[in-house]
Protein backbone atom coordinates (compact mmCIF):
# COMPACT_ATOMS: atom_id res chain seq x y z
CA UNK A 1 0.00 0.00 0.00
CA UNK A 2 2.93 2.30 0.67
CA UNK A 3 5.92 1.70 -1.57
CA UNK A 4 8.10 4.24 0.23
CA UNK A 5 8.47 2.12 3.38
CA UNK A 6 8.54 3.14 7.02
CA UNK A 7 12.00 4.68 6.86
CA UNK A 8 14.09 6.43 4.25
CA UNK A 9 17.29 4.41 4.74
CA UNK A 10 16.87 2.23 1.64
CA UNK A 11 19.14 3.31 -1.21
CA UNK A 12 18.77 1.92 -4.73
CA UNK A 13 21.70 2.00 -7.11
CA UNK A 14 22.33 0.51 -10.52
CA UNK A 15 25.04 0.37 -13.14
CA UNK A 16 24.45 0.44 -16.92
CA UNK A 17 25.29 -2.67 -18.89
CA UNK A 18 26.57 -0.56 -21.81
CA UNK A 19 29.65 1.44 -20.89
CA UNK A 20 29.09 4.19 -23.48
CA UNK A 21 25.87 5.34 -21.78
CA UNK A 22 27.26 5.42 -18.23
CA UNK A 23 27.64 9.20 -18.17
CA UNK A 24 24.04 9.63 -19.31
CA UNK A 25 22.43 7.11 -16.95
CA UNK A 26 21.35 8.15 -13.43
CA UNK A 27 22.73 5.67 -10.88
CA UNK A 28 19.67 6.07 -8.67
CA UNK A 29 17.25 4.66 -11.23
CA UNK A 30 16.57 0.93 -11.04
CA UNK A 31 16.05 -1.01 -14.24
CA UNK A 32 15.28 -4.72 -14.07
CA UNK A 33 14.44 -5.66 -10.48
CA UNK A 34 11.03 -7.15 -9.76
CA UNK A 35 11.34 -6.39 -6.03
CA UNK A 36 11.28 -2.65 -6.76
CA UNK A 37 7.79 -1.26 -7.53
CA UNK A 38 7.35 0.82 -10.66
CA UNK A 39 5.99 3.53 -8.32
CA UNK A 40 9.55 4.09 -7.14
CA UNK A 41 10.64 4.54 -10.73
CA UNK A 42 7.80 7.01 -11.32
CA UNK A 43 8.83 8.91 -8.18
CA UNK A 44 12.38 9.12 -9.53
CA UNK A 45 11.30 10.37 -12.96
CA UNK A 46 8.99 13.01 -11.46
CA UNK A 47 11.77 14.16 -9.14
CA UNK A 48 14.11 14.48 -12.13
CA UNK A 49 11.38 16.41 -13.97
CA UNK A 50 11.22 18.98 -11.17
CA UNK A 51 14.96 19.43 -11.43
CA UNK A 52 14.76 19.85 -15.21
CA UNK A 53 12.02 22.45 -14.82
CA UNK A 54 14.09 24.41 -12.33
CA UNK A 55 16.99 24.34 -14.80
CA UNK A 56 14.64 25.10 -17.74
CA UNK A 57 16.19 22.35 -19.85
CA UNK A 58 15.06 18.83 -20.74
CA UNK A 59 17.08 16.07 -22.49
CA UNK A 60 16.41 15.71 -26.20
CA UNK A 61 16.02 11.93 -25.81
CA UNK A 62 15.10 9.92 -22.71
CA UNK A 63 14.55 6.18 -22.29
CA UNK A 64 12.43 4.97 -19.38
CA UNK A 65 12.11 1.32 -18.36
CA UNK A 66 9.06 0.22 -16.35
CA UNK A 67 9.57 -3.57 -16.12
CA UNK A 68 7.02 -4.74 -13.56
CA UNK A 69 4.47 -5.80 -16.17
CA UNK A 70 6.71 -8.85 -16.61
CA UNK A 71 5.41 -10.00 -13.18
CA UNK A 72 6.91 -12.62 -10.87
CA UNK A 73 4.37 -15.23 -11.88
CA UNK A 74 2.46 -16.47 -8.86
CA UNK A 75 5.51 -16.64 -6.59
CA UNK A 76 4.44 -16.57 -2.95
CA UNK A 77 4.90 -13.22 -1.22
CA UNK A 78 5.23 -11.29 -4.50
CA UNK A 79 2.55 -9.01 -5.97
CA UNK A 80 -0.06 -10.85 -8.01
CA UNK A 81 0.16 -10.53 -11.79
CA UNK A 82 -2.85 -8.19 -11.67
CA UNK A 83 -1.13 -6.02 -9.05
CA UNK A 84 2.05 -5.93 -11.16
CA UNK A 85 0.08 -4.72 -14.16
CA UNK A 86 -1.73 -2.13 -12.03
CA UNK A 87 1.62 -0.95 -10.69
CA UNK A 88 2.97 -0.65 -14.23
CA UNK A 89 -0.11 1.16 -15.55
CA UNK A 90 -0.22 3.58 -12.62
CA UNK A 91 3.48 4.41 -12.93
CA UNK A 92 3.11 5.16 -16.64
CA UNK A 93 0.02 7.26 -15.98
CA UNK A 94 1.77 9.28 -13.28
CA UNK A 95 4.77 9.92 -15.53
CA UNK A 96 2.60 11.01 -18.48
CA UNK A 97 0.56 13.22 -16.16
CA UNK A 98 3.71 14.91 -14.87
CA UNK A 99 5.20 15.39 -18.32
CA UNK A 100 1.98 16.68 -19.87
CA UNK A 101 1.58 19.26 -17.10
CA UNK A 102 5.20 20.40 -17.46
CA UNK A 103 6.57 23.41 -19.28
CA UNK A 104 8.16 21.05 -21.82
CA UNK A 105 4.87 19.51 -22.99
CA UNK A 106 4.40 21.69 -26.08
CA UNK A 107 7.47 20.17 -27.76
CA UNK A 108 7.23 16.64 -26.43
CA UNK A 109 6.41 13.24 -27.92
CA UNK A 110 6.20 10.08 -25.81
CA UNK A 111 6.34 6.62 -27.38
CA UNK A 112 5.27 3.62 -25.28
CA UNK A 113 5.95 0.08 -26.49
CA UNK A 114 6.40 -3.40 -25.06
CA UNK A 115 9.83 -4.97 -25.20
CA UNK A 116 8.69 -8.58 -25.79
CA UNK A 117 5.37 -8.61 -27.65
CA UNK A 118 6.22 -11.91 -29.29
CA UNK A 119 6.09 -13.64 -25.89
CA UNK A 120 2.45 -12.79 -25.21
CA UNK A 121 0.59 -15.21 -27.43
CA UNK A 122 -3.14 -15.74 -26.83
CA UNK A 123 -6.09 -15.28 -29.20
CA UNK A 124 -4.20 -12.50 -31.03
CA UNK A 125 -0.97 -13.22 -32.88
CA UNK A 126 2.13 -12.61 -30.80
CA UNK A 127 3.56 -10.72 -33.75
CA UNK A 128 1.06 -7.95 -33.07
CA UNK A 129 1.41 -5.53 -30.20
CA UNK A 130 0.22 -2.17 -28.97
CA UNK A 131 1.99 1.17 -29.03
CA UNK A 132 1.00 4.57 -27.72
CA UNK A 133 2.01 7.93 -29.17
CA UNK A 134 1.40 10.67 -26.60
CA UNK A 135 1.96 14.27 -27.65
CA UNK A 136 0.16 17.56 -28.28
CA UNK A 137 0.79 16.69 -31.93
CA UNK A 138 -0.60 13.14 -31.82
CA UNK A 139 -4.17 12.30 -32.79
CA UNK A 140 -6.44 11.97 -29.75
CA UNK A 141 -8.80 9.05 -29.13
CA UNK A 142 -7.76 7.35 -32.36
CA UNK A 143 -6.78 3.76 -33.06
CA UNK A 144 -4.29 3.70 -35.93
CA UNK A 145 -4.16 0.37 -37.77
CA UNK A 146 -1.36 1.25 -40.18
CA UNK A 147 1.30 -1.47 -40.28
CA UNK A 148 4.22 -0.30 -38.16
CA UNK A 149 6.91 -2.13 -36.23
CA UNK A 150 9.51 -1.29 -33.58
CA UNK A 151 11.87 0.20 -36.15
CA UNK A 152 9.03 2.55 -37.17
CA UNK A 153 9.14 4.00 -33.66
CA UNK A 154 12.90 4.39 -33.92
CA UNK A 155 12.66 5.97 -37.38
CA UNK A 156 10.03 8.44 -36.14
CA UNK A 157 12.23 9.49 -33.22
CA UNK A 158 15.15 9.94 -35.61
CA UNK A 159 13.00 12.10 -37.88
CA UNK A 160 11.89 14.30 -34.98
CA UNK A 161 15.45 14.78 -33.72
CA UNK A 162 16.96 15.18 -37.18
CA UNK A 163 19.15 12.10 -36.82
CA UNK A 164 20.26 9.92 -39.76
CA UNK A 165 19.34 6.22 -39.81
CA UNK A 166 21.79 3.86 -38.14
CA UNK A 167 21.37 0.98 -40.60
CA UNK A 168 19.15 -0.35 -43.37
CA UNK A 169 16.47 -1.53 -40.95
CA UNK A 170 15.51 1.86 -39.55
CA UNK A 171 16.29 3.51 -42.91
CA UNK A 172 13.63 1.37 -44.60
CA UNK A 173 11.08 1.62 -41.76
CA UNK A 174 7.93 3.69 -42.24
CA UNK A 175 7.73 6.79 -40.00
CA UNK A 176 4.51 6.92 -37.98
CA UNK A 177 2.99 9.82 -39.92
CA UNK A 178 -0.58 8.56 -39.45
CA UNK A 179 -0.31 9.03 -35.69
CA UNK A 180 0.23 12.79 -35.86
CA UNK A 181 -1.86 15.85 -36.69
CA UNK A 182 -1.01 19.31 -37.98
CA UNK A 183 -2.76 21.26 -35.20
CA UNK A 184 -1.63 20.64 -31.61
CA UNK A 185 -3.89 19.88 -28.66
CA UNK A 186 -2.09 21.06 -25.54
CA UNK A 187 -4.59 19.67 -23.03
CA UNK A 188 -2.74 17.55 -20.43
CA UNK A 189 -3.42 14.05 -19.20
CA UNK A 190 -4.74 13.34 -15.71
CA UNK A 191 -3.76 9.98 -14.26
CA UNK A 192 -6.51 7.46 -13.48
CA UNK A 193 -6.25 5.76 -10.04
CA UNK A 194 -5.50 2.06 -9.92
CA UNK A 195 -8.45 -0.30 -9.37
CA UNK A 196 -6.33 -3.27 -8.24
CA UNK A 197 -4.50 -2.79 -4.91
CA UNK A 198 -0.75 -2.60 -5.44
CA UNK A 199 -0.21 -4.65 -2.29
CA UNK A 200 -2.33 -7.58 -3.47
CA UNK A 201 0.09 -10.45 -2.88
CA UNK A 202 0.33 -14.02 -4.12
CA UNK A 203 -0.63 -16.47 -1.36
CA UNK A 204 1.51 -19.30 -0.05
CA UNK A 205 1.08 -22.52 -2.05
CA UNK A 206 -0.27 -24.20 1.08
CA UNK A 207 -3.19 -21.75 1.06
CA UNK A 208 -4.19 -22.57 -2.54
CA UNK A 209 -6.90 -25.23 -2.81
CA UNK A 210 -6.75 -25.79 -6.57
CA UNK A 211 -3.94 -28.34 -7.14
CA UNK A 212 -3.05 -26.93 -10.57
CA UNK A 213 -2.78 -23.36 -9.28
CA UNK A 214 -0.85 -24.66 -6.27
CA UNK A 215 1.65 -26.31 -8.61
CA UNK A 216 1.88 -23.06 -10.58
CA UNK A 217 2.85 -21.23 -7.39
CA UNK A 218 5.48 -23.85 -6.59
CA UNK A 219 6.91 -23.67 -10.12
CA UNK A 220 6.89 -19.85 -10.03
CA UNK A 221 9.05 -20.01 -6.91
CA UNK A 222 11.72 -21.88 -8.88
CA UNK A 223 11.81 -19.56 -11.91
CA UNK A 224 14.60 -17.04 -12.42
CA UNK A 225 13.12 -13.55 -12.17
CA UNK A 226 16.45 -11.99 -11.19
CA UNK A 227 17.60 -11.73 -14.81
CA UNK A 228 15.76 -10.26 -17.77
CA UNK A 229 13.46 -12.79 -19.46
CA UNK A 230 15.27 -15.74 -17.89
CA UNK A 231 12.02 -17.55 -17.04
CA UNK A 232 10.86 -19.99 -19.78
CA UNK A 233 8.25 -17.98 -21.65
CA UNK A 234 5.82 -20.84 -22.37
CA UNK A 235 5.84 -21.96 -18.74
CA UNK A 236 5.30 -18.43 -17.47
CA UNK A 237 2.62 -17.66 -20.05
CA UNK A 238 0.61 -20.69 -18.97
CA UNK A 239 0.96 -19.74 -15.30
CA UNK A 240 -0.21 -16.19 -16.03
CA UNK A 241 -3.12 -17.46 -18.13
CA UNK A 242 -4.37 -19.71 -15.32
CA UNK A 243 -3.83 -17.03 -12.69
CA UNK A 244 -6.33 -14.82 -14.51
CA UNK A 245 -8.63 -17.38 -16.15
CA UNK A 246 -8.57 -20.22 -13.65
CA UNK A 247 -7.36 -23.77 -14.19
CA UNK A 248 -10.42 -24.94 -16.13
CA UNK A 249 -10.24 -22.41 -18.97
CA UNK A 250 -8.05 -24.12 -21.62
CA UNK A 251 -4.84 -22.39 -22.65
CA UNK A 252 -4.97 -21.43 -26.38
CA UNK A 253 -2.04 -23.62 -27.37
CA UNK A 254 -3.38 -23.66 -30.94
CA UNK A 255 -2.43 -19.99 -31.24
CA UNK A 256 0.94 -20.25 -29.55
CA UNK A 257 4.29 -20.67 -31.21
CA UNK A 258 6.84 -21.87 -28.69
CA UNK A 259 10.48 -20.98 -29.23
CA UNK A 260 13.47 -22.63 -27.60
CA UNK A 261 15.25 -19.62 -26.11
CA UNK A 262 18.60 -21.40 -25.75
CA UNK A 263 18.47 -22.74 -29.32
CA UNK A 264 17.53 -19.31 -30.67
CA UNK A 265 20.40 -17.69 -28.76
CA UNK A 266 22.82 -20.29 -30.12
CA UNK A 267 21.61 -19.66 -33.67
CA UNK A 268 22.08 -15.91 -33.18
CA UNK A 269 25.63 -16.51 -31.97
CA UNK A 270 26.31 -18.59 -35.09
CA UNK A 271 25.02 -15.79 -37.29
CA UNK A 272 27.44 -13.36 -35.65
CA UNK A 273 30.45 -15.52 -36.56
CA UNK A 274 32.10 -14.19 -39.71
CA UNK A 275 33.46 -16.55 -42.42
CA UNK A 276 37.01 -15.65 -41.41
CA UNK A 277 36.30 -16.54 -37.79
CA UNK A 278 34.68 -19.86 -38.68
CA UNK A 279 37.70 -21.20 -40.61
Amino acid sequence: RCWKGETSDVIFECSPGVESIRNFSPAGYVGWNMSVPDQYRADFILSELKQFESEKVFPQLTFICLPNDHTSGTSAGCPTPAACMADNDLALGRIVEGLSHSTFWKEMAIFVIEDDPQAGWDHVSGYRTTAWVISPWSKRNKTISTLYNTTSVLRTIEQILGLPPMNRFDASASPMFDCFQEQPDYSPYDCVPNLVPLDQMNPSPTAILDPILRDDALVSGTLNFLQIDAAPEDTLNRILWRSQKGSEDPYPSWAVQVFDDEQEEQEQRQLRITPAESK
